[in-house]
């Protein structure tokens, strides 16, 4: 892919200095108008690679000929915030249309005729069905993490909006993990695109250490605000549920712990506000599930914690692209027990994950020595907790207390003089 000269300045100012395999493999193709499946590893500037050939294919003010779609909220905004300058480099406009923010306010965007359009399937299908969205000259639809998106019921809604796109539109499929679907575009789309798969060659992402802290669920927290207590540390920290994620922020509130929430149920701005701290370092931990996670670029971010184990290889892969991005190094931690333990060994043998251990506040995969006391199981973290208050043992709770003693003496005392 030849940088356009126009585009060059913002390339420059970014500190790119060369290609990723990814954006050079898919440059040609895209800008010929081939549909696309092209699969790189997380943080390989997938982005860039469709949004750089296909912007200068557009024309300013022939109205939304650019759809791209994207899992989430977050992931949405972020790739909007991408695009935008090198869109406005060449004076096109694009929107951001995402389903917790304001109608209203996006009607009123839409006013402006914008030529891209990022957003999730849900306010998209919204605003079509409602015809305040036209589709009529679309020339290129992106799904972006399409291994997610191209599952129930992401599928439907993905073909509902090429349904109201010109038969002739361009598809691009982008995702870090391979699907069984891909091989199925041919049934849903009525399309065969050319496969660029660069997962093998692409080497952006920098050293990650892979560790598994072994625990059981009742010592989850405590290892979670150990972590946190670590000099420098700041994580992502994946559940498997949105039922677990509350129930552990709850106890976290409670504790000396700096944390945030990306939560479905949170207004956009929330959950801005909760990227924002975690990339300032105001809070240490961001509690995410697996959808919210997705795509995020957190730049420098030290680690990923998995506190909960995934159950899909695909989870793995996109939780633990989250840190070592664009060469820095990078940590991705997984709580669990043995079961845990042997079941991640089998579901992504090609990481190395090793044991890892809590020693003089560092992570490392060194046991402790016989003669220094053993890593904990439930670390105490540095802020000390309130201490509880005492309760009587339960032997001495059914102790009868003194008052109602002298009542039964006085009773007998009594009885006995009514006898006499």
């Amino acid at each position: 892919m030849t940088i356009s000269t126009v585009f060059q300045p913002l390339w420059d100012a970014a500190g790119f200095t060369a290609e990723t395999p990814i954006q050079a493999a898919v440059a040609a193709p895209l800008r010929q108008d081939e549909h696309v499946i092209g699969l790189a590893p997380t943080g390989s500037g997938k982005t860039l690679a469709f949004a750089l050939p296909l912007l200068p294919k557009l024309m300013a003010g022939g109205g939304v000929q650019l759809l791209i779609l994207a899992p989430s909220q977050e992931l949405a905004m972020q790739t909007r915030n991408v695009i935008r300058p090198y869109a406005a480099a060449i004076n096109l406009a694009v929107v951001g249309l995402v389903g917790s923010a304001n109608v209203k306010r996006q009607l009123d965007q839409l006013k402006a005729k914008p030529e891209v359009i990022v957003g999730t399937p849900g306010r998209l299908l919204e605003l079509v069905r409602a015809g305040r969205l036209s589709l009529h000259a679309l020339q290129t639809l992106v799904v972006d993490e399409a291994d997610e998106l191209l599952r129930d019921p992401g599928l439907d809604q993905v073909r509902e909006l090429a349904m109201a796109a010109p038969g002739e539109t361009q598809y691009a499929f982008f995702s870090a993990t391979d699907s069984p679907l891909f091989a199925q575009l041919d049934k849903w789309f009525g399309i065969t695109p050319v496969r660029i798969d660069v997962r093998d060659i692409d080497h952006t992402q920098g050293a990650v250490r892979h560790l598994f802290v072994q625990t059981d669920n009742a010592h989850r927290e405590a290892w979670l605000r150990a972590l946190a207590h670590l000099d420098h540390f700041r994580a992502l920290v994946f559940f498997n549920n949105n039922a677990l994620l509350e129930q552990t922020a709850r106890t976290l509130r409670h504790q000396a712990v700096t944390f945030a929430v990306l939560s479905r149920m949170d207004r956009q701005v929330n959950r801005a506000n909760a990227l924002a701290a975690l990339r300032k370092g105001k809070v240490k931990l961001l509690l995410v599930t697996d959808l919210a996670g997705r795509g995020l670029d957190i730049a420098k971010l030290p680690a990923v914690v998995n506190y909960t184990a995934p159950t899909r290889a695909e989870a793995y892969i996109h939780r633990a692209g989250r840190t070592g991005r664009m060469g820095e190094p990078g940590t991705v931690i997984t709580l669990g027990d043995d079961h845990d333990r042997r079941n991640l060994k089998k579901l992504v043998p090609q990481y190395d994950i090793r044991r890892g251990y809590l020693v003089d506040g560092q992570l490392t995969t060194v046991a402790p020595s016989r003669d220094a006391a053993p890593a904990p199981v439930a670390p105490t973290p540095s802020a000390k907790p309130k201490a509880a208050a005492k309760r009587p043992a339960p032997e001495a709770a059914a102790t009868p207390t003194r008052k109602p003693h002298k009542k039964r003496r006085a009773r007998d005392q009594k009885n006995k003089g009514k006898h006499n």
